[in-house]
């Protein structure tokens, strides 16, 4: 018989010292996210994918966080042959990752959504604001994962774009099916060991044979990196055979790992990656030995048609730093409210608001570039005039700032929880080795910043970038000080962003691809505080603004904000003058 507690355990009413956010909803305890959907999205579609959300953001809390646990103790595993000593290569994966593949792949329809109709009981395409909304959630609890869903996606669309009809029909069905048995996940097989970032530099071969009645050409050579390396279909990058050095010799093809006639395609994986991060997702080596594959597009244009599906992978990178951070907030900011010390919640601390503070801000300003993005590639794939060109330079500017303040956001948060944070018990631990993938993946920083000014050079960026500024600022409830402030900074890095560019100016990439970020995403947060009257995402904009904006003497006095706000549970809209009347500049 077990003996009873002691009366003061017994009878006391207390929270555990150690909390845990474990079984939370991650939509319904963001307060921000409904009404930036409401704003983002058409009404009566943000109200079709309210119950969507919902159970998404349970998942997210809770169930989906467990498989995500599971599978990234659990790696998946490379076999060679079959037991019977057939070479029959397949990649062994934990059925917790296999559980998350039917959430993601088919409940869900993350990949198919933005191809076709009937996803989630929708009468068309779903818009690329909702898409990333759904996996903004998702990768709140799994991040490997996204990966194969982006690149899905992505390769669908390329597909679609550049391919022969013949090939978009052979394919598309089983890359937009939400059924596991007959889905064809994607990939993209382009670095290779020589040619990591610089892909004039590619050495796989492709030759064609006039024999081949289909019109196939054959693949040799090694890649180096290949995330999802069992896919059913790869583009893959190529130098034609006789082509000319450089750029101009590269093409794209489609690769199946499945031939038409239902025979196995001759390439190998070599073996899979032991990495820092995403360990539930496989990464290998790919040798091709003379694999039969298909020309997408033109010839010598692959790389710039490469370029769409690296693009749109890229905003997906941006949205996962952006959802990676909103977790590592979410869970410092529970912790905070809920854990005792000296006598006091932490949230009630000064020093512990002004940390928070500082975890929110560019985990908001990652979510409003996110949906910003988003409503760019809409119109851009309407072909509304000057959409693609504020698309093209909003893209790589989320991929280098966004993955970047990853990093740092989830390594601070980690630091809140103290001792837990730093135990893989806990999901910190994952958060910040997932988060440094997204500085490297589609491209590192410095590629990605030269990417920002060759935007500006080629597509002439810059003028639609301040024009869709200046409309927000017209729309926002500034302070007048705010207001004047904002348009001086317009004008000041927009001159300095065309000087670079024009210059060719390198050294400056970084500086201004930062610039341009942070301007563009405290703009777009004050126009959203103002659609939606949040007092709390206006004290976030300038929030912004003075500490990643303006010069801060770090021996000077800190700005005095009453920071509460940004941590009531329930706040409500506020009128237009209120929000006129937050002035940070003192």
């Amino acid at each position: 018989m077990n003996a009873p507690l002691p009366t003061t355990l017994a009878t006391a009413s207390f929270e555990h010292p150690v909390p845990d956010r474990a079984g939370a909803n991650a939509f319904i305890e963001d307060p921000e996210f409904a009404p930036l959907l409401q704003l983002y999205l058409p009404h009566d579609l943000a109200k079709h994918l309210h119950p969507h959300l919902l159970r998404l953001g349970e998942l997210a809390g809770d169930k989906l966080d467990q498989l995500a646990r599971t599978a990234d103790l659990n790696p998946p595993e490379l076999e060679h042959r079959s037991r019977s000593g057939l070479d029959q290569q397949r990649i062994v994966k934990h059925p917790a990752y296999i559980e998350m593949e039917q959430l993601a792949f088919g409940e869900f329809g993350l990949a198919a959504m933005s191809h076709r109709a009937g996803v989630l009981g929708w009468d068309s395409p779903l818009p690329a604001a909702a898409k990333y909304a759904l996996t903004y959630l998702f990768v709140q609890a799994e991040f490997g994962l996204c990966c194969p869903l982006s690149m899905t996606d992505s390769l669908t669309r390329t597909l679609k774009k550049y391919g022969t009809p013949e090939l978009v029909q052979r394919y598309f069905d089983d890359l937009t099916s939400q059924d596991l048995d007959t889905l064809a996940q994607g990939a993209m097989f382009m670095t290779e060991q020589g040619a990591g970032s610089d892909v004039s530099a590619t050495q796989t071969v492709a030759r064609t044979n006039p024999d081949e009645p289909d019109g196939a050409w054959r693949l040799f050579g090694d890649k180096w990196f290949c995330s999802n390396p069992d896919a059913a279909l790869a583009m893959v990058l190529a130098r034609t055979e006789g082509a000319p050095a450089g750029m101009k010799g590269v093409s794209l093809f489609l690769l199946p790992r499945i031939l038409p006639d239902g025979t196995p395609n001759t390439y190998r994986i070599i073996r899979l990656k032991d990495k820092m991060g995403t360990r539930s997702m496989a990464s290998g080596e790919i040798r091709l030995e003379g694999a039969k594959a298909w020309l997408v597009g033109e010839l010598g244009r692959g790389f710039a048609q490469m370029a769409d599906m690296v693009n749109n992978s890229r905003l997906s990178n941006g949205m996962r730093a952006a959802g990676l951070m909103r977790r590592a907030v979410a869970e410092a900011v529970h912790f905070s409210r809920h854990r005792v010390a000296f006598g006091k919640r932490l949230i009630e601390m000064p020093l512990m608001q002004r940390q928070l503070a500082k975890l929110m801000v560019p985990a908001e300003q990652a979510r409003t570039m996110m949906f910003q993005t988003a409503e760019a590639l809409r119109r851009s794939d309407a072909d509304i005039d000057g959409a693609y060109a504020l698309t093209r330079l909003l893209t790589p500017l989320i991929k280098f700032r966004a993955c970047r303040d990853a990093r740092k956001v989830t390594g601070d948060a980690m630091e809140v929880r103290g001792g837990c944070g730093y135990i893989e018990e806990w999901g910190d631990a994952r958060i910040v080795r997932d988060a440094h993938l997204g500085s490297i993946w589609e491209g590192t920083s410095n590629i990605v910043a030269l990417d920002v000014m060759r935007a500006i050079e080629r597509e002439d960026s810059l003028p639609i970038w301040r024009e869709h500024l200046i409309q927000l600022l017209q729309e926002t409830a500034w302070h007048e000080q705010v207001d004047s402030r904002l348009h001086d900074l317009v004008d000041q890095v927009y001159e300095i962003a065309d000087d670079t560019a024009r210059q060719k100016n390198e050294v400056m990439a970084r500086q201004v691809a930062s610039a341009l970020y942070h301007l563009t995403s405290v703009v777009a947060m004050g126009w959203e505080a103002t659609q939606t009257g949040s007092f709390r995402r206006m004290l976030l904009a300038q929030l912004a603004l003075v500490h990643r904006l303006m010069p801060n003497d770090p021996l000077g006095k800190s700005v005095d904000v009453d920071l509460q706000p940004l941590f009531d549970q329930d706040a409500p809209s506020v009128s237009r003058d209120r929000l006129e009347n937050i002035n940070l500049l003192g």
